[in-house]
């Protein structure tokens, strides 16, 4: 498809319809104008890839001042305006002058087509270009203001959680090695973006590895690359994760797995603050801000003799450790609530809520999982219920780890009217959704049945 909207400003009508007939085999629209003067009118309705500006029209034979003028008002309603100057009375001097008054390019007449069609293609490229260059600027700005939310993703107001953020508002702006500590599922990386995000060097990178699953023989290749040939499999040079980071943050995820002979190559690395790549005796000087992390009781491991306890004090200068849920319950219908938000828009779910028993069977809940079991309870609660309430019936434990009741049904846990819904629930899907039946095994009549289950929305 032809594509590239030309607007061609000059006084010669011949020159108009020459222009046009050649133009438009190559564009998807060309527009002309004889009158200059309307150029304001029309670009405030009209949006151009290239303006084609003649330089002298009626008032002024061929000192290029009429086109200069226009130009300047071209470029002050849309500073991103891409404009070819043309003229029949033009010199070098006039064509530098031009380029610094802002035109794009200079053509001179009578012109040939060839040599116009290539400038005005050059001039479209020049001008996706610069719209693809204000969407990355647009993009960038967007993230900032992401960035700008210091503690994006964590969500918490217990206070062991005020704690943390503390910690990370005290740490975020030195260059301190930081070890996180907590379960699996606490949030570990989360913290190390935050970090990272408050950091001097925000607008560096933040490389992310999780070494429990780099094997032994790839660790030296993934962490501080290769050169073409070192190995079978190396086809190419590659940097490795060290590299990549220079200048920001390295995160190393599950510290505590690497063996003895790993955690000497990674200390060594980190007392020199350089790295060769495998097959390579190049010395590259590295400057990044470490950030490690481990569900793993590393002070053990060291009396163990399983974990370096140089490697130990390189990495933790200081020493962030993060809670269990289990002991951040009020924090739970905040993290419930906000995953709710998101897994309702994502499978367009008409959900808005969860009831009182649910929250309080989430409280109740020992949450081995932390964090990331709560996000999965709450995306399959959304997925599979067919209410617009979460109730406690929506969310499935293992069975190790059910909350403590001393009943099927625990009055502690819900009030009257959920009990009866429950209750009414259960036997109907004992007979298949048989009212009669259903309604003989709770002593009830048929009508008053019905009258429950329209209550409750069954």
């Amino acid at each position: 498809m032809k594509t590239g909207r030309i607007l061609i400003v000059d006084d010669n009508e011949d020159l108009l319809k020459a222009a046009r007939i050649f133009l438009k085999r190559h564009f998807g629209q060309i527009d002309l104008e004889k009158d200059p003067t309307l150029l304001p009118d029309l670009l405030k309705n009209e949006s151009y890839d290239v303006i084609l500006l003649d330089m002298n029209f009626t008032q002024d034979v061929n000192s290029g001042q009429e086109g200069f003028h226009w130009l300047d008002k071209i470029l002050e309603i849309d500073p991103s305006a891409v404009v070819v100057l043309i003229t029949a009375f033009g010199s070098v001097d006039m064509a530098v002058k031009a380029i610094k008054a802002g035109a794009s390019d200079f053509v001179m007449k009578p012109w040939e087509n060839e040599k116009l069609l290539a400038t005005l293609l050059s001039a479209i490229k020049l001008k996706s270009s610069q719209v693809e260059l204000q969407l990355l600027k647009d993009q960038q700005q967007v993230m900032r203001a992401d960035l700008d939310d210091k503690f994006k993703d964590i969500i918490g107001q217990s206070p062991s959680m005020i704690q943390v953020f503390d910690t990370i508002d005290r740490v975020a702006e030195t260059d301190a090695n930081v070890l996180v500590l907590g379960e699996n599922g606490t949030g570990k990386e989360l913290i190390a973006r935050a970090l990272h995000r408050n950091s001097k060097r925000a607008d560096r990178p933040f490389i992310s590895v999780d070494l429990g699953a780099i094997s032994e023989n790839l660790f030296e290749s993934e962490l501080f690359g290769h050169v073409k040939g070192s190995f079978t499999d190396a086809k190419t040079d590659r940097p490795g994760r060290f590299e990549i980071a220079n200048g920001g943050t390295l995160f190393l995820d599950e510290i505590g797995n690497l063996s003895l002979p790993l955690q000497a190559k990674l200390l060594t690395a980190l007392q020199n603050k350089r790295i060769s790549r495998v097959g390579s005796n190049r010395v590259v000087e590295v400057d990044i801000r470490l950030i490690c992390a481990t569900n793993m009781p590393l002070y053990e491991m060291v009396q163990r003799g399983e974990f370096r306890q140089d490697l130990l004090y390189r990495i933790n200068t200081i020493e962030l450790r993060l809670p269990s849920l289990k002991d951040r319950i009020e924090d739970i219908p905040l993290l419930a609530d906000h995953y709710l938000s998101q897994y309702t828009k994502k499978y367009n779910k008409d959900i808005y809520k969860f009831s009182e028993a649910a929250l309080k069977r989430l409280e109740k809940y020992h949450w081995p999982g932390n964090v990331r079991e709560l996000q999965h309870a709450v995306e399959r609660a959304v997925i599979m219920s067919r209410d617009n309430i979460l109730q406690p019936e929506d969310f499935f434990f293992n069975a190790t780890h059910q909350p403590k009741d001393n009943g099927d049904i625990s009055l502690e846990q819900y009030n009257l009217e959920d009990v009866e819904r429950i209750l009414i629930r259960k036997v109907l899907a004992k007979h298949n959704g048989n009212v009669t039946h259903a309604a003989q095994e709770l002593g009830l009549t048929r009508s008053s049945l019905y009258r429950r289950l329209e209550k409750y929305g069954l």
